[in-house]
């Protein structure tokens, strides 16, 4: 995805003014990273809207041609396996091939939601389709459970489905104990050896550092009771501007709720509140307490952009690996579009061959 990045913030500094400190540009990297990735979840928002209107124009009218020549097949064939229906009755050979690719058909249909082809599979198939899914739903079971080595417990009698998503739960929750175990040990780690530094540049062994998250949460709490004391509704008299004070705290909530320090600190702007507050030439030590939040909403960001990239690349069917951007979006549209014409164009040719008890024989005896 080619992002749009925002302007870089200006580094020509006026004549006699100091560099920024170490903590400065660390604050300024981080916030035009928040910039970028805001700039980038906006485009894969509008990328996914034209992506689905390009579906439903070129691919959707396809699939439904498509589901319509599988349904007819499906009851072409169960009209051939009764005997009567044919001036020359099938061999067991041919009627087990019938059997085998109605079953087949009627059995996608049915996982792709079409209920109603149900009745014909179980009709003519040895294993219904509830005994299939139950069998695997067991075998889903059974390979969760080696690779967790213990067993899942209330999962008897549930769909694959159910199975599927408790196991991954549990894979999940195994695979993050271990990372958080090891994200635990290297902090532990990193706060011994900030420790020890901090002591010998103060000449004060065993001082405990300033805490940036610490600092952090307080910034956030800060700010968001300051919000919350100048933008109570109850205090203002007039309705309109009850109404706006009720919006701009609701916005405020919000951002809270997210941890979303440049959220509240537009909010301020917008209230007319940061005049001589927290962002008001900040130290060192308050840039560390900023950079460390907008960190944390950086990396929200960079997981909820990979999250939607890998949603839209399941979505539009994209080869494993592949980013979901205007160009592979494009090509998987028409590659769709060729694998749907050719899928049609044999299910016609199939369903020519059941109109005649010749063709239909010889059909079944080729490769299908």
């Amino acid at each position: 995805m080619t992002a749009r990045t925002p302007a870089p913030l200006p580094t020509a500094l006026p004549p006699g003014e100091p560099p920024p400190s170490p903590a400065a540009r660390a604050h300024r990297l981080q916030r035009q990273r928040l910039d970028t990735l805001r700039a980038q979840l906006a485009e894969l928002d509008a990328l996914e809207q034209t992506a689905r209107q390009d579906h439903t124009a070129w691919v959707a009218p396809l699939q439904a041609r498509q589901v319509q020549l599988q349904k007819a097949l499906v009851q072409a064939l169960d009209a051939a396996l009764d005997a009567d229906a044919l001036h020359r009755p099938l061999s067991p050979a041919q009627r087990a091939t019938a059997r085998e690719r109605l079953c087949a058909l009627a059995q996608a249909l049915v996982e792709d939601g079409h209920a109603d082809m149900a009745a014909l599979h179980d009709r003519h198939s040895p294993q219904t389709l509830a005994q299939k899914r139950q069998a695997r739903a067991e075998a889903l079971r059974a390979q969760f459970e080696a690779a967790l080595g213990a067993p899942i417990e209330g999962l008897d009698g549930a769909s694959p489905e159910a199975v599927l998503r408790a196991g991954w739960q549990r894979l999940q929750a195994a695979d993050e104990a271990r990372r958080q175990a090891r994200q635990d040990k290297r902090e532990k780690r990193d706060q011994r050896q900030q420790r020890k530094k901090t002591a010998a540049a103060a000449g004060a062994p065993g001082l405990p550092p300033p805490d940036p998250a610490a600092d952090a949460d307080r910034l956030l709490r800060q700010v968001f009771r300051q919000l919350a004391s100048a933008l109570h509704p109850d205090r203002e008299s007039d309705p309109a501007r009850r109404a706006h004070k009720t919006a701009l705290m609701a916005e405020a909530n919000t951002a809270y709720a997210r941890r979303d320090l440049m959220a509240l600190m537009d909010l301020q702007q917008r209230a007319a509140l940061a005049d001589s507050g927290p962002a008001a030439a900040p130290s060192d030590e308050r840039l560390a307490a900023l950079t460390l939040l907008l960190k944390q909403q950086v990396a929200a960001l960079e997981r909820e952009r990979a999250a939607r990239q890998a949603a839209l690349g399941q979505l539009f069917e994209l080869p494993a690996g592949v980013s979901a951007n205007a160009n592979t979006l494009r090509q998987a549209r028409l590659d769709a579009v060729q694998r749907l014409d050719g899928a049609i164009a044999a299910l016609e040719h199939a369903l020519g061959q059941t109109a005649d008890a010749a063709r239909l024989k010889r059909w079944l005896n080729g490769p299908g």
